[in-house]
């Protein structure tokens, strides 16, 4: 228990000194980024190909967005929010180029212990799932594009997986998990929004992530908020970290003010499932 106490306020100081400081460093997914670079590399892949990749890994997202709005990639400031787009402005020797640099920050710094790689396995799943939801909802309601709904679906647990990869730097985080669970609990929002914000995000992404006025229930959503927060809901893989402290939730459309026709929600459900065995199996190769 001390020993826990004791690694939980070391970790927590090593937070927010990060959070102070800007220094934060996060690993992100090898097999994927080695996915990524195989397509990249690949005459016969397409950018669409490769940007269904790249969507199922939330720091390659990001970076590669963030660098399709950077003044040399984009002189005339027209903003680019989603991946397809941001692949097709970067090009591919960028693509390969970022894709081998995470890759080769995931080799040098994934020490995740069984039960923590088990977690960011959770939730990866469920940010693919969110995702998805995210794309399909937007599909439908047509208030924001659907592309960049899906992106900011896969940014919904990055403060989480963040925690996850540091946490082998405190022993005991693993052997407490119960314990942990509420730590990330207190951690994971500032953390989360500081490495969206540190990656430089359109303010569109980084709006999704705004809870001082949370969604009501109307529908359709009207905002990218709204649509994340209602795929958080509609999901059906739960995050780990919820089902960890106990969550419970009902059925998410029994949630909404304005009743949704049974034939609708049936096409939302079939296009959220048809979306994620596509990016599953783009990311399984």
């Amino acid at each position: 228990m001390q020993d826990f106490d004791a690694q939980a306020a070391a970790f927590g100081a090593r937070i927010e000194d990060e959070l102070n400081t800007g220094s934060l460093n996060f690993p992100t997914s090898f097999d994927a980024s080695l996915r990524i670079k195989k397509l990249a590399d690949d005459p016969d892949s397409s950018l669409d190909d490769i940007a269904r990749v790249i969507m199922a890994e939330p720091v390659l997202s990001a970076r590669l967005v963030r660098m399709a709005n950077t003044l040399a990639m984009n002189p005339y400031g027209r903003t680019v929010d989603d991946v397809a787009n941001a692949v097709r402005r970067v090009g591919l020797s960028a693509v390969r180029s970022v894709a081998f640099a995470v890759a080769a920050e995931q080799l040098a710094q994934d020490h995740r212990s069984r039960n923590m790689r088990i977690i960011a396995s959770g939730l990866w799943m469920h940010s693919v799932d969110v995702a998805c939801w995210s794309h399909a909802i937007a599909n439908d309601v047509k208030t924001v594009p659907a592309d960049t709904a899906l992106f900011a679906g896969m940014m919904v647990d990055i403060g989480q997986f963040y925690l996850v990869s540091r946490a082998s730097e405190f022993p005991a985080m693993e052997g407490n998990i119960d314990r942990f669970s509420e730590f990330v609990a207190i951690w994971s929002d500032p953390i989360g929004r500081a490495i969206l914000e540190s990656f430089g995000l359109p303010d569109l992404v980084l709006d999704a992530y705004n809870y001082e006025d949370p969604y009501g229930g109307t529908w359709p959503p009207a905002t990218l908020s709204d649509i994340v927060f209602t795929a958080t809901l509609a999901c059906e893989t739960p995050n780990p970290f919820d089902s960890l402290l106990g969550g419970r939730r009902g059925r998410w459309e029994s949630l909404l003010t304005d009743p949704m026709p049974a034939e609708r929600l049936d096409a939302l459900m079939q296009d959220v499932r048809e979306g994620r065995q596509e990016m599953l199996a783009a990311i399984s190769g």
